[in-house]
């Protein structure tokens, strides 16, 4: 589980990111941030009900008390987890409030056990920031099948494949390989 940690997000910013699983009380504050960011077309809807359904997976990201960001992990496999749903309000963007909730979310998958983790996303550039590389699509039919079949955009997607990959195994990490 991942531990409760204060960040900066900016060399010159007065204030720090704090990282921590979300938690039933933030189902408000995470459906703020994801109806947000669907209006201004960088998220697919969740639902109240998929956020509640999905609360261990979730992490928030706040500044002086405040929900300003949101990320979370997606189980495809045993070996594979997605980064989805990342997102932050936008007058917290371009302090590196996203990267920390990357690099939190990686970290949690980490230590979960995940050796491979990814993202679709438009946003490749910044991805690569957070030690992720471009990869194809179709390395990922789990994905594929689970939901973007299900896409309404679908036949016109614009989002790029990136992943990060971890020596460690999930046996590794829960005992059952030694």
């Amino acid at each position: 589980m991942t531990t409760i940690r204060d960040v900066p997000i900016a060399p010159h910013s007065p204030t720090a990111v704090h990282m921590r699983l979300a938690t039933i009380a933030d189902v408000d504050a995470i459906t703020i941030v994801v109806d947000e960011n669907v209006a201004l077309g960088h998220l697919l809807p969740r639902s109240r009900e998929n956020i509640v359904a999905s609360m261990g997976n979730w992490m928030v990201a706040e500044v002086d008390g405040r929900v300003v960001g949101i990320g979370s992990l997606l189980e495809m496999g045993p070996a594979l987890v997605e980064v989805r749903s990342l997102a932050v309000l936008p007058e917290y963007r371009r302090y590196g409030v996203g990267g920390v909730i990357v690099q939190a979310l990686v970290s949690e998958a980490q230590q979960r056990g995940y050796p491979t983790v990814f993202a679709l996303t438009r946003a490749v550039s910044f991805f690569e920031r957070q030690g992720f590389v471009v990869t194809e699509h179709e390395r990922f039919p789990e994905k594929v099948w689970r939901d973007c079949v299900l896409c309404p955009l679908q036949a016109r997607c614009d989002e790029v494949a990136v992943v990060i990959e971890f020596a460690t195994r999930r046996s590794d990490v829960s005992g059952e390989g030694q």
